[in-house]
């Protein structure tokens, strides 16, 4: 990446952060993680990652939008194009739907225009060609040449504030569109406003509807030379300081001595007076520097949460690379005085917790959500607090919940097992009670075939399409709401919960070996193919009957026991990653990164690779990890096998890097693969520490000879939450042939139940 002149200050302060001090102990006195993202990993091929700025976990993501052109521009953004439109202040990480580009901010010269352009004639509207010789990204900071405009732009933010910083040219016109018609995807407005305030500030409000229903997003912006601002419905010019309608746009006009422009847009779930409050709160000056150095350390100080230690300076900026992706959400969606809008639409005042929203449960609830307890354990309670919250609001816990709507996208209702995570693993901060009602209520309502889980015990493939794939999730729900019923000694609760937690058994077909749809009178969905769906209801999701006849990770026993034993597993395992067959021309793009028919870019499958170990094959999942990890995440645009999933994809690399994961993602037992880091520290609260040691660690050393955990030896092929979180430390020797003694032994092999 090229960095620009006018950020010397950003590389300076990067070279004296990244100076290290080494000892046989410590790699580094002064640790710079933020020197190994590259946040252009992801944002070619079919990663979707988001490209700009935004502080961990930040309100706002400010960056820039290309002309929407299909899948691959999901987050707005993509690595091949050449046009940019503008920069908007709400964005999405890598999801396999388009929505956000709220609040489109674009700085262009010569004559005033109201239309982008096209993507055959940019030059027709205030597009703008761009260079990536001429584009900067890094974690606190985004820079950019508008070709067309001859102007910079450089963006930075805080948590809820976007700062804005426009070079133009001398003595041309200059303008900046506020477009609050167009956004990404399918968004639609269904109501926009925008009013001068003064002769610096700009105020309005953004209402959609897409992917996330109601959505409504406030803004003020100001500026820090005096504007005047025409306003215009689409391209129809309307005079006055005010203006509402679905289309309002408004051209800010720029004083044509003014070469250097700054703006600071702050935004608000509630209200566009909240908007400024929080400008004053988080940036009440003019230091785009300061804000820079700021929203840098905020990122230093996440990322330094993992501390790895190696020569390969590439595995070393995938991985911090991908904690920087996992940590851009869950997005804060509350205001400095700590009032955010709910899911019911209603405004709230400070509810004890910080709100969140941007949550991508199918998919982040696998790893995403257990890498939060390990290294984000402060901010765990805010995301329960936040889905208790949706839950009182809207009737049911989320689903995948977007700026304030639940979008019901995807199946399952799998917060329940985050919750059940959380509480399982004691985290405080929470109502266990209310939590456990809300889970208990969610799993028990009608909620996309669930009334059928309750009268049948199984979901109707004829009455209900992706009946499989919805009939396997909602097990692992209901797993988690049992050994929460354990925990709190609901024993009735806990039998009728164990028992639903088996009803993926009903979908299992003796004859094929695979989990198969079945009508309501008992008889299998036909016809029937493992690879494709031959059928116009399909009974999986963005799957096939290969990828879903693993997704049993509350009971791999059970999954075990129907397959014959753990040499038929094991058989049945190896055909998985060897059956090469055509995928069909309905195969959703999601079914990626393909090895036979595992596929390793989409969430369904990501634990099968250590489903080995249950079977005592331990070594089997570390040649499958070994890999996964060197072969399908690079440090390239096009780093990622699938799109990242707001975290997911991430998450499986920096858990499978650390050298386990977690299987059951709520029974706080991770399953040992193949550690690639010469050593990890983990930072823990009250000071502890874990710390991770691999001997013998080499590319060709990829099986686990023996493990030591604090001095003594450790034979069992998984380690567990309470024994990470105590602080210690665990030693791995490798080496280049298999151990396969080790996790051999039933009693060292992983346990789907807790004991």
């Amino acid at each position: 990446m090229k960095k620009e002149p006018l950020i010397v200050f950003i590389s300076i302060l990067f070279l004296l952060v990244s100076c290290r001090v080494k000892d046989e102990n410590i790699e580094s006195a002064i640790f710079a993680p933020v020197n190994y993202v590259d946040p252009y990993i992801g944002t070619g091929g079919h990663g979707h990652t988001f490209l700009g700025v935004a502080a961990p976990f930040g309100a706002v993501q400010i960056g820039p939008n290309n002309i929407n052109k299909g899948w691959d521009w999901c987050s707005g953004y993509h690595y091949s194009d050449s046009i940019v439109i503008g920069f908007s202040h709400l964005h999405l990480n890598g999801t396999g739907c388009s929505d956000t580009g709220d609040l489109l901010f674009m700085p262009y010269t010569g004559k005033m225009r109201t239309q982008p352009g096209t993507q055959d004639n940019p030059l027709s509207g205030y597009a703008s060609y761009y260079s990536k010789s001429d584009e900067t990204a890094l974690p606190g900071y985004y820079g950019v040449v508008l070709k067309t405009h001859r102007t910079k732009v450089e963006l930075t933010a805080s948590d809820r504030v976007a700062f804005h910083r426009y070079t133009f040219p001398k003595n041309v016109e200059k303008y900046v569109m506020i477009n609050l018609k167009d956004a990404n995807g399918d968004d639609r407005p269904t109501d926009t406003y925008l009013e001068q305030v003064n002769d610096t500030t700009v105020s309005g409000y953004r209402c959609s509807s897409g992917w996330s229903k109601q959505q409504q997003i406030y803004f003020t912006a100001v500026f820090s030379e005096p504007i005047r601002l025409a306003l215009f419905h689409d391209s129809i010019p309307v005079q006055g300081n005010v203006l509402q309608g679905i289309d309002v746009k408004g051209n800010v006009i720029v004083a044509s001595d003014v070469e250097r422009l700054d703006v600071k847009v702050g935004i608000s779930p509630v209200s566009m007076e909240n908007a400024a409050a929080n400008i004053r709160q988080e940036i009440a000056d003019w230091n785009f520097e300061r804000v820079v150095d700021e929203t840098t350390a905020k990122w230093n100080a996440e990322l330094s949460k993992l501390q790895v230690s190696t020569t390969d300076t590439v595995a070393k900026r995938i991985f911090y690379t991908a904690l920087y992706h996992a940590f851009i959400q869950p997005a804060m969606f509350n205001d400095c005085n700590k009032e955010y809008r709910g899911t019911d639409k209603n405004v709230y005042g400070d509810p004890g917790f910080t709100n969140y929203t941007v949550f991508s449960l199918w998919d982040t609830y696998r790893a995403a959500h257990p890498l939060y307890t390990l290294v984000q354990p402060e901010r765990v309670p805010d995301f329960i607090n936040s889905m208790l919250a949706i839950y009182e609001q809207q009737g049911r816990l989320p689903v995948w919940h977007l700026y304030g709507s639940d979008t019901n996208e995807m199946i399952g209702i799998q917060s329940v097992p985050v919750i059940a995570d959380a509480i399982l693993k004691n985290m405080k901060g929470f109502n266990y009670e209310r939590a456990y009602q809300a889970m208990k209520a969610s799993m028990m309502s009608d909620y996309k075939g669930l009334s059928y889980v309750t009268k049948l015990e199984y979901i109707p493939a004829d009455k209900e399409k992706e009946s499989v794939a919805k009939g396997l999730e909602y097990a692992i729900a209901d797993w988690g709401v049992a050994q929460v019923a354990r925990k709190l000694g609901k024993v009735d609760d806990y039998e009728y919960f164990s028992k639903r937690a088996l009803a993926y058994q009903k979908y299992w077909d003796k004859d094929t070996r695979f989990f198969r749809g079945k009508n309501q009178d008992g008889s299998w969905l036909t016809p029937f193919n493992p690879v494709h769906s031959t059928h116009r209801n399909d009974a999986y999701c963005e799957g096939n009957g290969w990828q879903y006849t693993w997704l049993v990770p509350h009971d791999v026993e059970g999954l075990i026991s129907l397959l014959g034993g753990d040499d038929a597993f094991v058989s049945k395992l190896d055909s998985l990653f060897s059956v090469n067959a055509d995928l069909g021309d309905a195969a959703s793009p999601d079914i990626s990164g393909l090895i036979g028919q595992y596929a390793h870019g989409n969430e369904p499958g990501h634990h099968t690779v250590y489903l080995y170990s249950y079977a005592g094959l331990q070594w089997k999942t570390a040649e499958k990890v070994d890999y996964i990890l060197s072969q399908m995440y690079h440090d390239s645009s096009d780093g990622l096998q699938g799109n990242e999933d707001c975290g997911q994809m991430s998450s499986w690399y920096v858990f499978s890097s650390l050298g386990f994961y977690p299987v059951n993602p709520s029974n706080g037992i991770y399953v040992f693969g193949r550690p690639i880091f010469d050593k990890v520290a983990l930072k823990l609260p009250e000071n502890k520490v874990f710390e991770i040691r691999t001997v013998n660690n080499s590319r060709e050393n990829k099986y686990i000879q023996s493990v030591q955990l604090n001095g003594r030896p450790y034979d069992k092929s998984y380690i567990s939450h309470a024994d990470i979180v105590n602080g210690g430390t665990l030693v791995i020797t490798m080496g280049n042939k298999p151990n396969k003694d080790f996790g051999a032994n039933m009693d060292c092999r992983p346990k789907s139940a807790i004991k």
